[in-house]
């Protein structure tokens, strides 16, 4: 007797500001699926190393901390150590120190079956930034969703004057750019585009056509598959 095959994935990996968060929760929605923000769980470990004062260089503890994570997500509620820190983990200090956190194999492994106990029937919309290359290397489909780096920090400028933060559009595309090469380089599951994965720029694109693409090329892909 075969065992029944585990529900889909649409696996969206993408740089910082890109859209691919916007992009995903759009496409759970309208397919009806599950969705992870992997980029969260990697927040929580800074925001939780941050509250510890743990050293962001320390693979041992920021690995055991991730082990040890207690944390659950309700909706838009997002709770840590019975705390709601929804927004305090959208932080422009807690990603950055998220970025260094993910550069650490160790950490990485205590969270790769975390996430994958997100795929759950009907299907998951997964995004981050190895989605399609390790956690769900299964996926139906695989998309790399990206913009330039100019107006990657135009758009995250734009969300933080609304939030009354103060920063310069300069120092947002300097640190998007280092984040990039940090993502990028770093030896434990790298930003990459995988090989199977459809690229969706949308520097010139709005987030109804972005979605619509997602939707469009998933169902195609599935539709083939039956």
């Amino acid at each position: 007797m075969t065992e029944p095959a585990p529900p889909p994935v649409v696996a969206i990996d993408g740089p910082a500001a890109s859209g691919k968060g916007t992009v995903a929760k759009g496409v759970a929605q309208a397919l009806g699926f599950h969705y992870l923000d992997s980029g969260a769980l990697y927040r929580l470990v800074a925001l939780k190393a941050l509250h510890q004062r743990l050293a962001l260089d320390d693979e041992a503890a920021l690995a055991l901390a991730a082990r040890e994570l207690d944390a659950s997500f309700d909706g838009a509620t997002v709770r840590l150590d019975g705390d709601d820190v929804a927004e305090a983990i959208r932080a422009e200090a807690v990603g950055v120190a998220a970025s260094r956190v993910a550069v650490f194999p160790a950490v990485r492994k205590a969270l790769i079956e975390w996430q994958r106990s997100f795929r759950r029937p009907p299907g998951l919309v997964a995004e981050g930034r190895d989605m399609g290359t390790v956690v769900f290397p299964d996926a139906v489909l695989k998309a790399y969703v990206t913009a330039s780096p100019e107006e990657r920090a135009r758009r995250r400028h734009n969300q933080l004057i609304m939030k009354g933060n103060s920063i310069t559009l300069e120092s947002l595309l300097r640190d998007i750019r280092e984040r990039d090469a940090r993502d990028s380089s770093r030896a434990a599951a790298p930003l990459k585009v995988a090989a199977d994965a459809v690229v969706l720029d949308t520097t010139d694109l709005t987030i109804d056509a972005a979605i619509a693409f997602v939707v469009l090329r998933y169902r195609a892909v599935a539709a083939e598959r039956k």
